[in-house]
């Protein structure tokens, strides 16, 4: 078994005022080669943003961009003619393929919007852009796992071009379950804790704090409290 621990409070740390964001890994002017991704897991962002405020209109292309939204509302626009708004217990994803042009906007006046937002290296090049986003029943997570993202359009969750599986689970404090990895041979796990104490694999993890975990089949997550986790399983080939 292979690890690599990113303590909440060593990520890269960004406050432009409207928006404050920390990054696990490098992303903007936060650089650090020893954290620059986990196999294709290339960014993992937890932002904030303040009322009303928002990311004007920007370009992306050749990644898939999934967010994840943990309070408030989210609102979000495209050059493909979508304008939703996305909560906490929805999970939105845009494939960038050939190019897509997006803004992302607080859509409430009087609360902060708080989510992750994570990018995947894509396993095709090139696709037709495209933008899908679901509303997942919360209960299906407590003291369970929930799969939020798959590589099938035909399973649960929303689908990327990329052989990865994420999924979140709400543990009650004392409760054990296993994640067995769906490809141990090529994939490694990453664990994001949302909310709460766990112990992963024998490791004690705070709110916030991330692991990487490789060369493994399964993985064995322990609540020390009351917990929220989201695991990303992702190849850790960049090829």
């Amino acid at each position: 078994m292979n690890t690599v621990i990113h303590k909440a409070n060593t990520r890269g740390n960004a406050d432009h005022g409207w928006l404050k964001s920390r990054h696990t890994f490098s992303f903007a002017n936060y650089h650090n080669p020893e954290r620059m991704n986990f196999g294709v897991l290339r960014v993992l962002n937890d932002d904030i943003v303040a009322e009303s405020k928002g990311f004007g209109t920007h370009p992306h292309r050749d990644m898939e961009i999934i967010s994840i939204p943990l309070e408030g509302d989210l609102e979000h626009r495209d050059n493909m003619g979508n304008q939703t708004v996305i909560k906490s217990g929805d999970i939105q994803v845009m494939s960038a393929g050939t190019g897509v042009m997006h803004s992302e906007f607080n859509h409430n006046e009087d609360q902060q919007v708080k989510f992750l937002q994570i990018w995947v290296f894509p396993n095709k090049q090139g696709v037709t852009p495209r933008y899908d986003q679901i509303t997942l029943n919360k209960a299906d997570r407590k003291n369970k796992l929930q799969q939020v993202l798959s590589p099938n359009a035909d399973d649960d969750g929303v689908w990327v071009h990329q052989n990865a599986w994420f999924h979140m689970t709400d543990l009650e404090g004392g409760k054990t379950i296993d994640y067995t990895l769906k490809d141990s041979t090529n994939n490694g796990v990453y664990a994001f804790v949302i909310k709460g104490d766990v112990t992963i694999n024998g490791e004690a993890l705070n709110q916030r704090d991330g692991m990487g975990i490789s060369q493994i089949d399964k993985l064995e997550i322990n609540a020390d409290s009351d917990a929220e986790v989201l695991f990303m399983e992702v190849p850790l080939s960049l090829s």
